[in-house]
């Protein structure tokens, strides 16, 4: 059997920024020649932080240090951390860890409630079976899906508040918190940003968008929705934002191909495989990234119609969706957001809602 393997990290959300012109004002004029941007590879992924607004090197390094910080205590990947001790410890015993990691893992089990399992952290055996995204990615033997499945169960995990432990019922169960982790690191630096007084800032955890104010010219950030089927730069919509998050969900950011067969990394926490929808991608906008993280993974997860109910029941998050029909469907509220559409392949579908685009 030939394998190929491919992981494209693409980059969902791309950040677009206007030239200012002779129309800005001074102050906007001297606010822009401030602007810093800095970079590291934290989280598994590429995490950048430009700041419009009294930029400093203490900034950055608070907030690239409490990144690291959020790594150090939730990675799978580190074999020290937190999260990699509950799961060494699966079915034997409670683990006392940080508050952080406590209210990382307490935020994703409640999201796995309200999605019914379509989002749960318990999914690390399987992701650990399959391992897209990494060299050696396969395709799992069906006999080794039938005997993981089990242990995926969010129902499984035991939390004490009083004693902040984290307890797996199960050996060989285990957590993995890739699908939230970042988006509560992007609203951690948020807090570092704003108590070094920035007030205007661009928050991009590898595609998770968090932004901060508004531009320099005190009008909204314009956001760009990636094209799932074009390459990275290529969008659909631009979406005005102002102290929120954009994150999006899609099969195109790590996946695996196996005798012509596409195996992508969100995987079916009822079968084991990847996920088989019409969806070809899911965002969500939110005040906080850190909902928006796992909610966009739940939306993809469910599908188009059980994946807007859920968001239509929850207050100040909206939704978009893309389909393999180059179809958009969006969340009940979404028609109080300014966007444009960007692409003319792509079409906004009133089958589930009435919406108005809000032209700029």
């Amino acid at each position: 059997m030939k394998h190929n393997i491919k992981s494209i990290k693409i980059i969902f959300i791309v950040v677009l920024f206007l030239t200012f012109f002779v129309s800005c004002s001074k102050k906007s004029e001297e606010m822009s020649s401030q602007v810093e941007s800095q970079s590291k590879l934290l989280l598994g992924t590429s995490c950048k932080i430009t700041i419009y607004d009294n930029p400093s090197e203490k900034v950055f390094e608070q907030s690239f240090s409490r990144i690291e910080d959020i790594e150090n205590k939730m990675s799978i990947n580190i074999a020290d951390s937190e999260v990699s001790m509950i799961n060494k410890n699966a079915g034997i015993k409670p683990v006392v860890v940080s508050s952080d990691t406590f209210t990382v893992i307490k935020e994703a089990l409640e999201v796995a409630a309200l999605s019914n399992g379509a989002f749960d952290p318990t999914v690390g055996p399987l992701v650990a079976a399959w391992k897209i995204g990494d060299d050696d990615a396969r395709v799992p033997p069906q006999e080794e899906i039938d005997s993981l499945l089990p242990l995926i169960d969010y129902k499984m995990v035991v939390l004490n508040e009083e004693e902040r432990s984290v307890y797996l019922e199960k050996e060989g169960m285990m957590l993995d918190l890739g699908g939230i982790a970042k988006g509560y690191a992007a609203d951690e630096v948020k807090k570092i940003l704003a108590e070094n007084n920035v007030k205007k800032a661009i928050i991009n955890l590898g595609g998770n968008v968090l932004t901060v104010g508004t531009r320099v010219d005190n009008t909204k950030w314009r956001i760009g929705v990636q094209n799932p089927e074009a390459d990275r730069g290529g969008y659909v919509m631009i979406v005005n934002l102002e102290d929120q998050a954009l994150v999006t969900s899609g099969p195109y950011e790590r996946f695996l191909v196996v005798d012509g067969i596409v195996y992508h990394h969100i995987l079916d926490t009822n079968n084991g495989y990847p996920v088989v929808t019409d969806l070809t991608s899911a965002s969500i906008i939110a005040d906080n990234s850190f909902i928006a993280d796992a909610l966009s993974t739940a939306l993809y997860s469910l599908g188009l119609e059980k994946g807007l109910d859920l968001i239509n029941s929850i207050d100040d998050v909206e939704a978009l969706v893309m389909d393999k029909t180059h179809n958009i469907y969006m969340s009940e509220g979404f028609d109080n957001i300014n966007y444009t559409l960007s692409d003319e392949t792509y079409k906004i579908s009133n089958n589930l809602f009435n919406f108005k685009v809000i032209e700029q």
